[in-house]
């Protein structure tokens, strides 16, 4: 009975969590908080789907927890003097009991919140109170959300309780007696088993309540939460999955890395509108350089034609261009053209509770402006150099080394024009561009979470084809993209290598369009699955696969490509690199310079240094920065990494 009612009781405190959260503009069926009556919970669906919306409110209140712990342990962010002690020993790796940035009870309580709709599900599905086919869809998702939630702990925490009932009391999990704390490697397996085990791996399909609050299978219409558009904000079972997989793979399980590459394609592949082809996340559709601004409707580092060289020609607005990826409207009106990129993300309403706490973290205008980019962070930006001759689609207006990636320049903002110095006065943007946007009414503002995009999909993608021995598939997807890589004539036109991708031998050509445009064995890897990719683009006749337009992820940025070694290896012959270590530290590298401040950058460190054994990659990579940007235990705290001390203490 008293497990009973403290259900109940959970129940009611995330429906009311729920309704001050959001108020739903499609027709839930949800009757108001003051309406509910609390002895009539988990009756129907409709009940399942209060809760279900009701722990992803509570689970908004993770987002600046996330971002602080995964992005200011790691080396590219730094505190400003705004800072509390507390962020100060996050960034500097001393933290003491009591620490609110380092408490696991966050998290616990929408774990122990996902164990209560879950319990609850298994029971209405034994009472016929719900279809096998809505359980399927409900309790994968809560199922998967818990499964990342644990992933999280796992990361910050190493050993953890690892708790899948419903619990009255948080503070139990403070008493070893009760429930023991497993390991990370452990943890792993009982996620992988757990999650791997659901019913529904897919999104929700569209026509079901929760979706487009009807029953019937019309057309559906999408249904949203105070405006916003609700798909994206659940999480993604498929990533959920691989991330796992990926992680069990970095701790001695090699195989791990084609079933993580498994789910992960069917990620990257998806239906763009309505169309029956799959399409490549990281598409480019077109990056045309024009006088008019409005040219650029694309993802890409974009210039004034011409002025490819002159960084104030950069296209830097909202709408257009790399940045758009972080300023497109989500509200009033959904562009939809961001689905290529944004796979998870969560929206604060400006109306509404919780606040955006990305305002309070990151702006100096309405904020306390507490982080700001690392010399690290700058120092790698600037470190990069953009094409030259010839580059750009063609145009030939690079005449000089130009140092700098541009999107150094769309990710903060230094009011001094400088961009080279840790001066305490740059701003990190990518939370901010609706907030700062002066054409926004304040009615229309609000604040975005990052979870999950197209560049650390690829990227982790990238890393298992690496690992499973195909080495030159990553480096077309971190470099010049896919049907560039796999042309044998674009690295020789008289004397093209086989390249292990195609049945035929190649004959000579004149230029990097094959003899008498015949695509049929290059631009495509003839790998097995998970790796089959075919990017072929040809003109007699005339066809284009989905994956043609693959710019890769420094060609969309036009940074020139990391060097590429011609050697043998076990997979490819003979474009590849000496040491796949070697393409891991690109890896690595390019994560910190596209998605910096996105959520990623401690767990990418963590997971390379355990999968290298070389404590070194994290240990460096965070001392080098308490040293560039001048804390005098900076030796003190790379030592303790360098010792494997990674972890947060768990206490409260």
């Amino acid at each position: 009975m008293k497990r009973n009612l403290q259900r109940k009781f959970t129940l009611a405190l995330m429906m009311t969590c729920f309704f001050m959260l959001f108020s739903c503009k499609k027709a839930l069926d949800i009757k108001p908080q003051s309406e509910v009556d609390i002895t009539q919970n988990y009756n129907n669906v409709t009940d399942v789907n209060s809760a279900i919306l009701g722990i992803y409110g509570q689970f908004m209140g993770l987002a600046e927890q996330y971002v602080v712990l995964n992005e200011l342990r790691a080396d590219l962010m730094d505190v400003t003097p705004n800072a509390d002690k507390y962020l100060q020993e996050i960034s500097q790796h001393h933290v003491t009991i009591g620490n609110p940035w380092a408490d696991p009870r966050p998290f616990y309580k929408v774990i122990l919140n996902c164990n209560d709709v879950l319990y609850n599900l298994n029971i209405m599905l034994a009472q016929n109170k719900i279809t096998v086919a809505d359980y399927n869809y409900r309790y994968s998702d809560i199922g998967a959300l818990r499964s990342w939630l644990y992933l999280q702990l796992g990361i910050h925490f190493g050993s953890v309780p690892y708790v899948t009932s419903p619990l009255s009391n948080i503070n139990d999990l403070k008493d070893p007696s009760k429930f023991q704390k497993v390991d990370f490697p452990t943890l792993l397996q009982n996620l992988i088993t757990f999650t791997a085990a659901l019913p529904w791996l897919d999104p929700y399909p569209s026509v079901i309540t929760l979706i487009n609050g009807s029953t019937t299978i019309t057309t559906p219409t999408p249904a949203t939460i105070s405006g916003f558009p609700i798909t994206h904000q659940f999480v993604d079972k498929h990533l959920v999955l691989g991330d796992l997989y990926l992680w069990q793979a970095a701790y001695s399980h090699p195989e791990d890395y084609t079933l993580a590459a498994t789910q992960y394609r069917k990620v990257l592949e998806y239906v763009q509108d309505g169309a029956t082809n799959n399409t490549y996340r990281m598409e480019t559709t077109s990056i045309l350089q024009s006088t008019v601004a409005a040219s650029f409707n694309d993802f890409a580092i974009d210039y004034v034609r011409y002025t490819e060289q002159n960084i104030n020609s950069l296209i830097s607005d909202n709408n257009h261009g790399w940045r758009s990826m972080f300023g497109r409207t989500v509200y009033p009106t959904y562009d939809t053209k961001l689905d290529a990129v944004w796979i998870w993300q969560m929206f604060f309403p400006q109306a509404t509770n919780p606040v955006d706490p990305f305002v309070d973290l990151f702006s100096q205008q309405g904020g306390r402006y507490l982080v700001q980019p690392s010399q690290t962070a700058i120092d790698n930006w600037n470190s990069q150099v953009q094409i030259q001759a010839n580059g750009g689609n063609g145009n030939t207006n690079f005449t000089t080394t130009f140092h700098s990636d541009a999107r150094m320049r769309l990710t903060f903002y230094d009011p001094t024009g400088n961009y080279n110095a840790f001066n305490n006065q740059n701003v990190i943007m990518k939370y901010l561009y609706t907030y700062q946007d002066a054409t926004v009414s304040q009615t229309n503002k609000y604040g975005r979470w990052f979870l999950y995009r197209d560049v650390t999909l690829n990227l982790r993608y990238a890393e298992c084809a690496n690992r499973d021995g195909y080495g030159l598939l990553t480096y077309a997807i971190l470099n010049n993209g896919l049907n560039s890589s796999f042309n044998p004539y674009t690295f020789s036109a008289t004397n093209p290598q086989q390249n292990g991708n195609g049945p035929a031998p190649l004959p000579p050509s004149t230029s990097s369009t094959p003899p008498n445009s015949d695509y049929t064995n290059i631009e495509q890897t003839f790998y097995p699955p998970p790796y089959d990719i075919d990017a072929r683009s040809g003109d007699t006749p005339r066809f284009r696969n989905g994956w043609y337009q693959t710019p890769g992820i420094r060609g969309r940025a036009w940074l020139t490509s990391y060097p590429h070694s011609v050697i043998n290896s076990p997979n490819e012959a003979p474009f590849t690199v000496t040491d796949p270590n070697i393409q891991e530290q690109e890896l690595l590298l390019e994560g910190g310079l596209d998605a910096a401040y996105e959520g990623h950058r401690w767990e990418d460190l963590l997971r390379i240094a355990i999968r290298e054994g070389n404590n070194g990659i994290l240990a460096n990579a965070v001392g080098a920065k308490l040293t560039k940007d001048g804390y005098g235990g900076a030796v003190t705290a790379q030592a303790n990494l360098m010792a494997g001390n990674w972890y947060l203490p768990f206490n409260w």
